[in-house]
C-alpha cells in the first residue's frame, strides 16, 4: 500500500477504536465513522483511472480484516467497513469486493455465527452486499498475470486484532476447576446449615445448579473440540490451496520444458531438411555434369578413328 500513504492506519485506527468500543452493533460503527469523516476517504480524486486504482487498493485493504485469524468483533468491523466503503466510492460501475472462492465457505461459515447469535443488524449488512452484487468471486485472492515471476507479497496481520485461540483454555484450567469444586462444596454446606432440615438444603435457596461444575467442564471440552475441528478445517483448505498451486507451478514448468523440445525439433527437423535438399541437388548436378562430358567424349571418338585411317601406309 506505498502508493496510498496512510490509509492503512487510518482504517486500523478505526477498527481499534470499534474493538475498544466492546460491541458489534453497526449503530456504534456508524458513530466512529462519521467522527473521522471516512466517507471523505475518496474526495480528491479528479482522474477516473486514478479513482479506481484507489477504490481497488481500499477495498482489498478493508477486505484482509473480515478474515481469519482475525477476532470476531474485528470481523464484524471489517464488515461494516466494506460496506461503508462500497457504497461511498465514486467509481461508475462500482468496484467489487475481491473474494477467493476458497474463503468464500468461511465467509458463510462467519454469516451463520452472526444469525446464530442474533447479530441481525450485521447478517443485515452482509445479506445487503451481497442483494447488491457488491462481491467478486475470483479463483485467486489477488490479480495474478501471466507468467509472473513476482512473489505475492503475505499481508502482514495486526497481533492486537487477531483472535486469541486459547482465550478459553486460558480461563478454565484444572486448577480453576478444582477450585470451583470446592466452593460449590462450601456453597452446599452453607445452604444446609441455614435449612431446616440440615440434611440437604431447602429449594427455595437452589439459586444455580447442583452439577455447575461439571457442566462448565463438559462446555470448555467441548468448545475446545470444536476450536480444533475449526483449526483443522482452515488448516486443510490452507493444504489444499498450496498442492494446488504446486501442481499449477509443475504444469507451467512442464508446459515451458516441452514448449521448448518441441522448438528445438522444429529447428533440428528445418536445418536437417535443408540439407537433405542441398545434398540431393548436388547429386543432381553431379550426374547432369557427368552425363554431359561421356556425351562429348562420344561425338568425338569417330574424328579420331578418321584421322587414323587417312595415314599414309608405309611401303
Amino acid at each position: 500500500m506505498g502508493s496510498v500513504p496512510g490509509l492503512q492506519a487510518d482504517c486500523e485506527e478505526l477498527l481499534g477504536a470499534f474493538q475498544e468500543a466492546d460491541t458489534v452493533r453497526f449503530e456504534r460503527f456508524a458513530e466512529l465513522w462519521r467522527e473521522r469523516r471516512f466517507h471523505t476517504i475518496f474526495y480528491g480524486r479528479i482522474r477516473a483511472l486514478e479513482r479506481n486504482k484507489l477504490t481497488k487498493k481500499t477495498l482489498e485493504l478493508a477486505q484482509q480484516y473480515f478474515l481469519p485469524p482475525y477476532a470476531f468483533q474485528i470481523r464484524v468491523g471489517a464488515l461494516y467497513l466494506l460496506y461503508g466503503l462500497y457504497n461511498t466510492q465514486l467509481c461508475q460501475p462500482k468496484q467489487k469486493i475481491r473474494i477467493a472462492l476458497k474463503d468464500w465457505p468461511e465467509i458463510q461459515r462467519f454469516q451463520q455465527d452472526l444469525i446464530d447469535s442474533q447479530h441481525y443488524d450485521a447478517a443485515y449488512i452482509f445479506r445487503a452486499l451481497r442483494l447488491a452484487r457488491a462481491f467478486h468471486f475470483t479463483a485467486m485472492p489477488k490479480l495474478l498475470n501471466y507468467r509472473t515471476k513476482k512473489k505475492i507479497e503475505e499481508n502482514e496481520f495486526k497481533e492486537e486484532f487477531k483472535d486469541p485461540s486459547n482465550r478459553v483454555n486460558s480461563l478454565i484450567t484444572n486448577d480453576v476447576l478444582e477450585e470451583l469444586m470446592n466452593i460449590h462444596d462450601h456453597y452446599q454446606k452453607m445452604k444446609c446449615v441455614i435449612s431446616a432440615d440440615k440434611s440437604q438444603p431447602d429449594k427455595a435457596l437452589s439459586l444455580i445448579k447442583d452439577e455447575f461444575v461439571v457442566t462448565l467442564k463438559d462446555i470448555t471440552l467441548e468448545h475446545q473440540e470444536w476450536q480444533q475441528n475449526r483449526m483443522k478445517l482452515f488448516l486443510n483448505a490452507k493444504e489444499t490451496d498450496e498442492i494446488s498451486k504446486k501442481k499449477e507451478r509443475e504444469a507451467l514448468l512442464e508446459s515451458e520444458g516441452s514448449e521448448r523440445a518441441s522448438a528445438l525439433a522444429r529447428i533440428k527437423y528445418k536445418s536437417y531438411s535443408a540439407v537433405v535438399e542441398a545434398s540431393k541437388s548436388r547429386r543432381h548436378r553431379q550426374v547432369k555434369l557427368e552425363s554431359s562430358e561421356s556425351g562429348s567424349n562420344y561425338g568425338k571418338s569417330p574424328k579420331r578413328s578418321k584421322k587414323t585411317s587417312r595415314r599414309p601406309q608405309p611401303a
